[in-house]
């Protein structure tokens, strides 16, 4: 399972070293793209030669947004690391228009005091974009993740380290996890919901890894509920990753029953599966040998 772990990671990693490239090539002003959501702002920002970098940011994180059909207009983003203007228009559903981005000078100062004295422009501005500031930077020091790189509080910015997440998963029997834990527990949706509920079905105390593990794979309470009453007795973790990998769902194992297998295992289904072997083949095989004894 650190395999698996380890291979998410890489791809994650790429994607945010994508990310830094992008922005890194990005000048204080430029244009952007923006789909209205309910709550939400989806925007995406045209970065030369390195294509698209696109983030959702709330509705409310915004003053002056106006997003009327046909409607030309101006707003803000105020962060404590800067602030982006906005001008465009909204036709069709969609914005599209310039901003500019000013870099606020207190913030660097008060950033170089926590340590961080050599934050470059493109650095403040996707620190803006993020919206990572001092408080949370001082907070996660104490917390014990300070000193980080420079990519390190991008990626504390980007996937939402906080430390209300890290105090929570802490009370939920994961403390002393690493900055790459962390993060991982965001990217995969790890929360303490998630942990709670997967303890009361019978697996407690879970390798951390474990359960990034089971995020990645989608075993959720609802799957461990179904592949109980499936009448297979008490089941293992690694039991249910191998039916998820390879696809052995509870239609499928039904399946496979009424075709004439009623005490078939986990280990068998496993085995079907890989060999892309279904209740229709089954049912052929077992014409044929009926055939065959007339």
């Amino acid at each position: 399972m650190n395999t698996q772990r380890t291979q998410y990671t890489l791809l994650f990693s790429a994607v945010l070293m994508w990310t830094l490239s992008a922005l890194a090539a990005a000048p204080n002003t430029g244009t952007w793209t923006a789909s209205p959501r309910e709550d939400k702002l989806q925007m995406n920002f045209r970065v030369k030669e390195h294509g698209n970098m696109g983030l959702s940011i709330p509705r409310a994180s915004f003053q002056g947004l106006n997003t009327a059909e046909g409607a030309d207009t101006k707003f803000q983003l105020a962060r404590e690391a800067g602030t982006l203007r906005f001008e465009g228009r909204f036709a069709n559903g969609e914005g599209a228009g310039h901003y500019t981005f000013e870099p606020s000078a207190a913030y660097l100062e008060e950033m170089g005091k926590l340590g961080y004295t050599n934050i470059t422009p493109d650095e403040q501005l996707q620190l803006a974009l993020f919206d990572l500031g001092p408080a949370r930077v001082k907070a996660l020091a104490e917390l014990g993740y300070a000193k980080m790189s420079h990519d390190e509080l991008l990626q504390v910015a980007i996937f939402q380290v906080t430390p209300e997440h890290i105090r929570a998963l802490k009370a939920a029997g994961y403390d002393k996890l690493t900055l790459e834990d962390l993060v991982a527990s965001r990217i995969h949706g790890v929360t303490p919901e998630h942990i709670r509920e997967m303890g009361e079905l019978g697996f407690r105390k879970l390798d951390f890894d474990d359960l990034v593990a089971t995020r990645i794979h989608g075993i959720t309470p609802q799957f461990v509920r179904e592949a109980k009453g499936l009448g297979f007795g008490e089941l293992k973790l690694d039991d249910l990753m191998s039916m998820r990998i390879h696809g052995v769902s509870p239609k499928f194992i039904q399946e496979i029953r009424e075709a004439g297998y009623p005490n078939v295992t986990i280990e068998q289904l496993v085995e079907m599966r890989i060999h892309a072997i279904d209740g229709n083949y089954v049912r052929s095989l077992s014409r044929n040998k009926e055939g065959g004894r007339k």
